[in-house]
């Protein structure tokens, strides 16, 4: 049951994007979808829909050359395709009539091993195979994809009665290390985990919004951020998913389910589908309706539900959410499901309209409650699922209200309130949906689960820590905020360096599992020191930096780095020093210092140019030859090039072709560590390189040259000159240097420092910095 090729039938949005991760992983699909009688391309859907997505934003494929591994066709001329396949998915129209004749077709021609797959987020997966043979019955198994695939984690798999565990597991197991998905195992009951649950909770915000008297825009202030939520909220997330869609999903949901599960919709709501005919984004009006001012500038317009007409509000301010900035997610959870007024009213009654359906839901939709959190989590953006909020507010305090207001408590929390346990994760228990502790599984390696075992931190600091990863191999965690690079993450890195050596273990992962790997140096501290003169200090700040990025190189250990998200500055600066890189497919990894006035200081600027040289023959690596490798490391550094995919990082030449990519973020470091044990046995220091060529003036003078061409056409500012051609001096290794000579990578970094500092000490470059740390936006001075 090893999936090497793929099928999807349906080249709709979904279809389309699934195709196009499959193809992000490198599996070869065959896209197909039916004839247009009046168009004279037999393919023109199945074509669309991969034109389409090469256009979507966000973009659908990490490397848009992927494209070339979906073969186009239609269900007429091509479903003999599908003999080939070992998987074959389906995402045309939601009417089970088509699904059934659908895979009567495909039964006819697909191979006997292969999987088969609706990705139907409504219709009963039992009954679109009825009819079908044993062995087909056996071999089909859900597949729910959320929209976009490739961002959002959740994959919904759903076993019939009749499917085969093996096949369940073994395609799971496909999903998520190679598609890299994260795998709730939902029961086939209507909406399945995420959508019941999630869809429930729109419907019901919506009837407290009412109640309340709160706005779309308020609510959606109350339920993001502040809440642990997306930024998309509830209005904001209904008008990306389409009015349409939740009109419909809420529809079958209510005639599906019991009278207690209320999913019966708002007055106003029906009237924005029915009446209207504003179904969000796809039709431009929602809840919200982007608008351009007289300036051409974007603007968000929020819906009145009284007049029915769109009004510029500005920024909405809800007090409750203005109390509880800056605070930690728990303290934001008590303080907001606490809060008086309307606001409380509405949030208590959207909360506990959710605590009471999630665990009634336990054991129905899914049998694990982390199934349960990790579907909102993962297909929703929540930081926390229902169960775990409720272990933050106190399982019991839950209860109490719930039951201060009427209701009957569901099996589950009756349970929980007979035993008096406060928290449904407890230690490494978690209970069942009966209200039983048992074992907690995790989904995969995940370092949350290490830090259960306070045996397996080594050693700590408040912003950085080394943990026994077992089998010999540490973990140099960074756990700031944002992982900004400071004393606690370099001291940390030496720590582990040192902790390898004196107790004999194999080597060192670089990793965390923040929301990002790092945002870089920490400019506060930079600029107030650059401020208050303290250049010596300043001086051997940039002096430990550069020991510690290159001591990732230049140790007796192997050093393996699990980048990830963000990786920008000095985060990049650090993975491209490591002996190898296993790298999350979602990686926004560049050198962005140009943006706050400097370059690269921890040895980016050396790496780059020692890259792209050691890229060309041997022949070239001297005189005006060795120009194209400056010119590529300038573009990368001066353009402050961020990847949008570890697939276009390797392209950028920020990881080598040697280097790792994981479909899967929470598999990188355990793929990290699986890679120190390899290298481990028979592991050489290497030496620092002495050989680097340069160009010297000669490239100094090309690049200015270049420079003065671009000032005077406008295209870069007065001090993006200045801080290029700092970054032009190091990249040519320095002035006075001829055509053939070689320079050490000690020395590319002292001239790294100069141009650092050099840069550090203008007006401009503190202007940069102090104009990023306010508005998070570069300065173009």
């Amino acid at each position: 049951m090893k999936i090497q090729k793929a099928a999807v039938i349906g080249a709709g949005v979904m279809g389309a994007a699934i195709a196009a991760q499959l193809a992000n992983a490198g599996i070869p699909v065959t896209l197909l979808d039916i004839v247009l009688p009046d168009n004279p391309d037999r393919n023109f859907l199945a074509k669309s829909g991969v034109q389409r997505a090469l256009k979507a934003r966000p973009a659908a494929f990490m490397d848009p050359a992927r494209a070339a591994l979906i073969q186009v066709g239609n269900l007429e001329d091509d479903l003999k395709k599908l003999k080939d396949a070992d998987w074959i998915i389906e995402a045309i129209i939601e009417k089970l009539d088509a699904k059934r004749d659908l895979w009567a077709k495909v039964e006819a021609v697909a191979k006997k091993t292969a999987i088969i797959s609706s990705n139907s987020s409504g219709i009963p997966m039992h009954l679109q195979i009825e009819g079908r043979s044993e062995d087909f019955q056996r071999r089909f198994v859900g597949a729910h994809f959320f929209n976009p695939p490739r961002y959002l984690h959740l994959l919904e798999v759903i076993p019939t009665p009749k499917t085969d565990p093996k096949v369940t597991e073994a395609f799971s197991e496909f999903a998520e290390t190679t598609l890299g998905k994260g795998i709730v195992v939902a029961n086939d009951v209507p909406g399945f985990v995420a959508n019941r649950i999630g869809v429930y909770g729109i419907v019901r915000a919506m009837d407290h919004m009412v109640r309340a008297g709160l706005t779309p825009a308020q609510v959606d202030q109350l339920t993001g951020p502040a809440l642990g939520r997306a930024n998309s909220a509830t209005f904001r997330t209904a008008d990306l998913s389409g009015l349409d869609i939740i009109y419909h999903v809420a529809g079958d949901l209510g005639k599906a389910t019991p009278d207690d599960e209320d999913f019966t919709l708002t007055p106003a709501f029906r009237a924005l589908v029915e009446d209207k005919k504003w179904l969000g984004d796809k039709t431009g009006s929602g809840f919200y309706k982007k608008t351009k001012d007289e300036k051409g500038k974007t603007k968000i317009l929020n819906l009145n539900l009284d007049t029915f007409e769109y009004e510029d509000q500005g920024k909405v301010k809800v007090a409750a959410v203005d109390a509880v900035k800056g605070q930690p997610l728990a303290a934001r959870v008590k303080a907001l499901y606490a809060a008086e007024g309307k606001e409380g009213e509405f949030l208590r009654g959207v909360m506990n309209d959710g605590f009471w359906y999630a665990a009634k839901m336990a054991g129905t939709v899914s049998n694990r409650l982390q199934d349960i959190d990790n579907a909102l989590k993962w297909g929703f953006g929540w930081e926390q699922g229902p169960f775990e909020t409720m272990d933050t507010l106190g399982v019991q305090t839950v209860i109490a209200n719930l039951e201060a207001e009427g209701r009957t408590l569901p099996p589950l929390l009756a349970a929980m309130k007979a035993s008096g346990r406060d928290a449904f994760y407890q230690g490494d228990e978690i209970v069942t949906p009966e209200g039983q502790p048992t074992p907690y599984q995790a989904p995969y390696f995940i370092l949350t689960d290490l830090k259960k075992d306070a045996t397996k931190i080594v050693k700590k600091r408040a912003g950085a820590s080394v943990i026994d990863l077992g089998d010999g191999v540490l973990l140099a965690e960074w756990h700031a905020k944002m992982n900004a690079l400071g004393e606690d993450q370099l001291r940390t890195v030496q720590d582990a360096h040192k902790l390898v050596q004196d107790m004999g273990y194999h080597g060192l992962v670089i990793g965390n599992q923040g929301d990002n790997f790092s945002a870089g140096a920490n400019l506060p501290l930079i600029l107030s020191q650059a401020q208050a003169d303290e250049w010596d200090e300043l001086d051997d700040m940039i002096k430990q930096f550069q020991q510690v990025t290159t001591s990732l190189r230049f140790s007796p250990h192997p050093t393996v780095a699990a980048p990830f998200g963000m990786t920008l500055g000095g985060g990049a600066e650090f993975t491209l020093h490591a002996d190898h890189v296993v790298a999350s497919a979602e990686l926004y990894m560049g050198l962005v210092e140009v943006g706050v006035g400097l370059i690269p200081g921890g040895g980016g600027t050396k790496e780059m140019l020692l890259r792209f040289t050691d890229m060309q023959q041997p022949s070239q690596r001297l005189g005006a030859t060795l120009l194209p490798a400056v010119q590529r490391a300038f573009e990368l550094i001066g353009t402050a090039k961020v990847s949008t995919s570890a697939l276009e990082a390797r392209n950028l030449g920020f990881l080598r072709d040697t280097d790792t990519v994981a479909m899967n973020k929470n598999h990188i470091l355990g793929d990290a560590k699986r890679q120190v044990i390899a290298l481990a046995p028979g592991y050489v220091q290497p030496a620092p390189r002495q050989d680097i060529p340069v160009m010297g003036d000669a490239a100094i003078g090309a690049i200015k040259s270049a420079l003065h061409g671009m000032h005077q056409g406008g295209y870069i500012t007065d001090y993006d000159l200045v801080v290029s051609e700092q970054l032009a001096k190091v990249l040519s290794g320095g002035t006075g240097n001829n055509r053939t000579a070689k320079v050490s990578e000690q020395h590319l970094l002292d001239l790294e420092r100069e141009a650092f500092l050099t840069l550090l000490g203008k007006k401009g470059t503190q202007q940069r910095i102090e104009h990023m740390l306010k508005t998070g936006k570069p300065l173009r001075n």
